[in-house]
């Protein structure tokens, strides 16, 4: 109970002795306190104080006996979320019945009884952060059955294959895992594959795009804030590391951290403890962390704009997701999955992929990858009319396919149009194009030299 005696009571009586009797009973208790002497009073401080409960007397200066105006205020007091305890001296069943109906907690008579008094108040307190915290629970929840919508865990081609056989053996570990990728390539459900794997798997797992969050909301986000923390802070909010205690924390977009909110981060990663905004009271949180980003974190460290030490707290084990291009024997059962989701969403008859289509679908480049993949089936699904989406539904750009199109020309020209595609993609990193053309790095220098091709000297680690 001791958790609770922070919170602000506003006593509501037209009686100034008992306003002051209540208000040293509380203070005395650790409570802080407020006073009205009117429903005008109670409105006013309820708006701009945000008590955490409102002790209410039932008559004002209306009458003595009715208890219409408690009830009144009572109803403007719930649409704020505010826990209320009804007072009134001239107590019935009936009234009693007819406040509780109406969204009171509990209901109380005077002269009341100061420890009946004190417990009803503490449970009061409890069950309204309880609601709030089962509030953060629930969108979770409905944050899991829109993660459902995502394509099924495949890996029948090999370099998936690999992957799978990597994460089995990681995966029951706690070690912290950094997943590197292209966007739309499935990053999140990797993550999800990794949790179901591990020994964490009946505890949940909670996800968080970092590149969401906005700055200023960023410690609420994550450690949780009390109410009354900052202006707007109306209620108690569970943050995402007490969320997920036990189980397992994903961060997309992680390499999007402002630096400044880094060392937050780090300090958590590092110790296990942090503090709920608004509070000095240290909690501890047990999460296995994986995290995920299209970026490249060791150039952002060079940059400046990424800390080392936390890099070194992500990267206990990476794991690099392939293109969709690199792993076309997965393609016709992502489509098939896609199909069977879209045909259930738009209530059509089961389709199957023509064989064209599903030609088509492996010569295409993919660079927008799962999630493209997820699109173009959506739309075929739409437009099919009978039972087989053909390739003319897919609706496929192909004039960017003819750009993936080998052109027979003089091997000394495609190689130096490869070496200069490798330089721009990498931004003239000579290691990265290195590896995309897997030759060395010396061998690399020598066709540079060889072709003239200007790379500044940019040999980024």
């Amino acid at each position: 109970m001791d958790q609770n005696n922070n919170a602000t009571i506003l006593i509501a009586d037209d009686d100034e002795d008992i306003r002051l009797a209540l208000a040293l009973l509380l203070q005395a208790k650790g409570f802080r306190t407020l006073e009205a002497a009117n429903a005008k009073e109670v409105t006013i401080q309820a708006e701009r104080q945000n008590p955490d409960l409102v002790l209410l007397d039932m008559n004002f200066s209306r009458d003595t006996t009715s208890g219409d105006e408690g009830l009144e205020i009572l109803q403007q007091l719930k649409k704020n979320n505010i826990p209320v305890i009804l007072m009134t001296a001239w107590g019935s069943i009936e009234l009693a019945v007819k406040g509780l109906q109406q969204g009171a907690g509990d209901f109380i008579e005077k002269p009341w009884h100061k420890e009946k008094l004190l417990n009803s108040i503490h449970q009061q307190l409890s069950l309204n952060k309880l609601q709030q915290e089962n509030q953060g629970y629930r969108s979770l929840l409905n944050a899991a059955v829109e993660s459902t919508m995502q394509p099924a865990w495949i890996c029948q081609s090999p370099a998936m294959q690999s992957i799978e056989q990597l994460i089995k053996q990681i995966a029951p570990t706690d070690a912290n895992v950094l997943i590197l990728g292209e966007n739309g390539t499935g990053k999140s459900l990797l993550a999800e594959r990794i949790h179901q794997l591990s020994t964490r798997q009946h505890d949940p797992l909670i996800s968080v795009n970092m590149a969401a969050i906005p700055e200023n909301l960023f410690e609420s986000e994550l450690f949780g804030h009390q109410k009354g923390a900052f202006t707007d802070a109306k209620q108690h909010r569970i943050g995402r590391f007490q969320l997920a205690d036990q189980g397992s924390l994903f961060f997309d977009e992680i390499g999007s951290l402002p630096l400044n909110l880094q060392p937050k981060l780090l300090r958590v990663l590092e110790t296990g403890h942090y503090e709920i905004l608004g509070s000095s009271q240290t909690q501890r949180t047990n999460v296995r962390l994986i995290s995920a980003t299209n970026a490249n974190l060791a150039q952002l460290v060079t940059d400046g704009a990424f800390r080392q030490d936390l890099l070194y707290r992500l990267n206990t084990l990476v794991i690099t997701i392939p293109p969709l291009r690199e792993r076309l024997a997965d393609i016709r059962l992502l489509a098939d999955n896609f199909i069977a989701k879209f045909t259930q969403k738009y209530h059509k008859e089961p389709l199957a992929l023509s064989g064209a289509a599903l030609t088509k679908l492996t010569q295409h480049n993919w660079p927008g990858n799962i999630r493209e993949l997820s699109h173009v089936i959506e739309r075929a699904v739409l437009l099919a009319t009978h039972f087989e989406i053909t390739d003319s539904q897919l609706l496929l750009d192909t004039v960017s396919n003819e750009q993936h199109q080998i052109i027979l020309q003089p091997l000394e020209i495609a190689e130096q149009q490869l070496i200069e595609k490798a330089m721009s993609v990498t931004q003239g990193n000579v290691i990265e194009a290195a590896k995309i053309l897997d030759i060395s790095r010396n061998a690399l220098y020598r066709r540079l030299d060889k072709f003239a091709i200007n790379n500044d000297g940019n040999e980024q680690l």
